[in-house]
């Protein structure tokens, strides 16, 4: 929710600090160039401090970040963006961590994609509640309201600590070096995870394309009013949670993670292309179920490749499987949304660019498709 607060009031803040909507894409990047670094640092830093300890630093930073995001000015916003992503990066690393080593493995994809719609929920509520916060008591008070909610979460679990950090190891001493250069080594030495790591950076471009711009393209495009366009982003967020749940369920029953991934990437590229299509006269009839096929694979694919990172990690490195995956993925979201900027520049149309992200559900079909082919002669 936190970082999901100024993109869907974009047209309002941008038009507070005097840019242009497309510099959003500058504001995904930031925060996920943070989230990229301390994602990295997560691996050590649950095994010297714990999961949840790391957690509520999490949170306490994305408080700050909040708090400066509500000075109307580009510095302000650019350094809380920062600090919003600094918080998030280590999240994923951490509740891996505390996942892997409490869930049965025949449980482990549902549970994961259980885990991970706090995502789209967060995005449900950002959506939501934001817009209509910004008309009640302005964009810069509703910011706030959200950096003091992040606060009393990092205290209301205080105390899940004793029990859930029972493993932290004070000796651990994390290096920036190591911390950097362990994850990914792992990831690169394992083609499996390698190959996993390159369809979450499209996977990841495609998410953040949607969050992110959604909003602003059914305003500017489609000239829906913000409200309404935040309950489309809610919708698509909607779509995000269905989807984790229903895949990992899927995925521990009846089709391998690999299957379920590839099923999820031509979805992906049925939304994208739906989206595409979509013009001013769309009524909500046509639009939400492309929102929610969109949302259920754009957004919904996370716990069932995360639950497959853990589960192909060498024992007790899941934590650090994870930082390196989760860098790559990173790397996507803060290449992709500024990329999706310049192009809805190029093009003149959001709904075109969209389009164009239904070709990166077809290249994700393709690698998913090569790995498992390679795995299956390798096994056999």
């Amino acid at each position: 929710m936190a970082l999901i607060n100024l993109p869907v009031v974009t047209p309002v803040v941008a038009k507070a600090i005097g840019v242009s909507t497309n510099y959003l894409g500058a504001y995904v990047a930031l925060v996920y160039f943070a989230a990229m670094v301390a994602t990295l640092l997560g691996g050590a830093a649950v095994k010297r401090w714990g999961a949840i300890r790391l957690s509520q630093a999490g949170l306490l930073s994305s408080a700050v970040g909040l708090f400066l995001c509500a000075i109307p000015h580009p510095l302000a916003i650019a350094i809380g963006a920062l600090f919003i992503g600094a918080g998030y990066g280590p999240i994923t690393p951490a509740s891996s961590h505390l996942l892997i080593k409490t869930t049965p493995p025949e449980k482990l994809s549902f549970v994961f994609s259980i885990k991970q719609t706090g995502v789209p929920l967060g995005g449900m509520i950002a959506g939501a509640l934001v817009p209509s916060l910004d008309i009640a008591i302005g964009w810069q008070l509703t910011f706030v309201s959200s950096g003091v909610v992040c606060v009393l979460c990092a205290w209301a679990v205080q105390p899940l600590r004793a029990g859930l950090d029972d493993d932290r190891d004070p000796t651990v001493k994390p290096s920036m070096l190591t911390s950097v250069v362990q994850p990914l080594r792992l990831i690169f030495e394992h083609p499996s995870l390698r190959a996993l790591s390159m369809t979450s950076f499209l996977f990841a471009v495609c998410q953040m394309s949607l969050m992110a711009y959604l909003v602003t393209f059914l305003f500017e495009d489609l000239g829906w009013s913000l409200v309404a366009a935040g309950v489309a982003l809610t919708v698509a967020q909607a779509g995000g949670v269905i989807g984790r749940i229903l895949w990992g369920y899927v995925a521990d029953r009846w089709l391998s993670p690999t299957m379920m991934l590839i099923v999820i990437a031509l979805m992906l590229t049925f939304g994208a292309v739906g989206t595409a299509l979509l013009r001013p006269d769309s009524t909500p009839w046509i639009l939400f179920p492309v929102l929610v096929i969109f949302g259920a694979s754009a957004i919904g694919w996370n716990g069932v490749f995360l639950a497959e990172i853990a589960r192909l990690a060498p024992a007790g490195q899941a934590s650090v499987a994870t930082g390196g995956t989760l860098c790559i993925t990173f790397l996507g979201v803060v290449l992709g949304p500024p990329l999706f900027g310049v192009l809805a520049g190029i093009l003149k149309s959001y709904g075109t660019s969209y389009g164009v992200l239904g070709l990166f559900g077809l290249i994700i079909t393709v690698l998913l498709v090569r790995m498992r082919n390679t795995a299956h002669t390798t096994s056999t």
